[in-house]
């Protein structure tokens, strides 16, 4: 364990990142069962952006002994002491919570794992996934024995989409382990990489519980804002101003109102939802929050429909432009984003909608949700509304006086463009 070999499985917004920073110390093994993902990488591009072109060709760079090899096949990672699983965890259309990429990548290291290694989860899941569901997989394939044979930890992902200033090593870090030498050995794996600290959590249990909970407790921070900015736009009050007003006080926490989606907040809540289901307690606060945030995209679209109604604008057969289909600013990731909810909502309306993002992959969003997006120098019409769902920075350049039609709307989610140019917002 001196001179680990670490394999990781999953090269997505969280995996790549962390192979990238371990490569800097130690040989590492990504792994991905997608094949054009990791010929994209292996050409040295991410379309993810989350690494540089050029941090992930120093990481490929190929000597005798590159540092990091990419691959679709299991074997290459044979000789790995430590696996790191940084597979997706969704729910499905019933709000339940899917383990199958977690237990499907269990099956893949139980058939090469070896007396002594270490396999660490950072999948989000909900307390008891990692010991419960993935060691008895692990067991079953290898034929080996947990805690005798073989170790377990789990150190939740906290990667932020889109954002470069708290990147993989700039964010502290929980860890844990099944065993307290164990847990010292994840401990000390991780703080010779991470700038920011570690902090060991008492149990693996408990480090799934604090990563489920961190995005439970925004989740329902911001339902609690997006309720307020219903009732203030009854009130004909700015909630925006109201915020600004309150944020005085020392000890208020700010928040505004928005579309949540996305991998984490918009999906967390149900795996802690589920996990208190099945203890028999039914969650009161969380799955309410989430009932609040899930239904924002029709409530967008409707208060866009009213302001139409009372502006006279053309509704049936009406053109839209919605601007912004990822789940957040800056950044190509449209995974669960609620932006299509408007969209969904005001097509209800017989409405025809354009939707423009510079960002955002057109092939992705085409084969995800059957959209052709425009790119901002493609707008070459004009619009009875338009709908800003998602904050991107070049929407400022934009200018929207020759994209609207006489009586056009203009509706702002994010807060995000000047208040003389819009005629509503949350």
């Amino acid at each position: 364990m001196n001179h680990p070999k670490i394999a990781i499985i999953g090269l997505g917004y969280v995996g790549l990142p962390l192979a990238v920073a371990f490569s800097k110390k130690y040989t590492v093994i990504g792994f991905d069962i997608n094949q054009s993902r990791v010929d994209e990488l292996n050409s040295g591009k991410d379309h993810t952006l989350e690494v540089s072109d050029e941090d992930l060709k120093e990481a490929l760079a190929s000597n005798t002994s590159p540092a990091m090899k990419l691959s679709t096949d299991a074997e290459a990672m044979k000789e790995a002491t430590i696996f790191l699983v940084t597979v997706p965890t969704p729910t499905d259309k019933n709000r339940q919570p899917v383990l199958t990429p977690l237990i499907k990548a269990s099956e893949t290291i139980g058939k090469i794992l070896k007396d002594g290694d270490i396999v660490i989860y950072e999948s989000t899941v909900y307390p008891g996934v990692t010991e419960e569901v993935c060691v008895p997989v692990l067991e079953q394939y290898s034929g080996k024995t947990f805690n005798k044979d073989f170790f377990a930890g789990y150190s939740p992902e906290r990667i932020n989409p889109g954002d470069k200033l708290h990147t993989v090593t700039t964010i502290l870090k929980v860890t844990s382990g099944s065993t307290p030498e164990i847990a010292k050995k994840v401990d000390d794996l991780y703080a010779s990489v991470i700038t920011a600290g570690t902090h060991m959590a008492s149990s693996i249990k408990v480090a799934e519980a604090a990563k489920v909970i961190e995005n439970s407790q925004r989740d329902i921070n911001i339902a609690f804002v997006n309720e307020l900015s219903k009732i203030f736009r009854l009130l004909d009050i700015d909630t925006n101003d109201v915020l600004e007003a309150a944020a005085t006080k020392w000890n208020f926490i700010k928040y505004t109102p928005g579309l949540v989606g996305g991998h984490c907040i918009g999906v967390d809540p149900y795996y802690l939802a589920q996990k208190a289901l099945e203890v028999g307690y039914n969650p009161e606060i969380i799955l309410s929050g989430r009932r609040m945030n899930d239904g924002m995209g029709k409530y967008v679209a409707n208060e866009v429909i009213k302001l139409m109604l009372n502006k006279e604008a053309k509704v049936k057969n009406g053109k839209a432009l919605v601007l912004g289909i990822t789940f957040k600013e800056n950044c190509p990731d449209t995974r669960n984003t609620k932006a299509i909810d408007v969209i969904e909502e005001l097509k209800s309306y017989n409405m025809h909608v354009d939707v423009c993002d510079p960002w955002a992959n057109k092939e992705e969003v085409k084969t995800l949700f059957g959209i052709d997006i425009l790119r901002c120098n493609e707008l070459n019409s004009t619009y009875d509304s338009i709908i800003l769902a998602v904050s991107h920075s070049d929407f400022l350049e934009l200018d929207l006086s020759a994209l609207k039609n006489e009586k056009a709307v203009v509706f702002d989610v994010k807060s995000f463009l000047p208040t003389d140019k819009i005629d509503g917002r949350l």
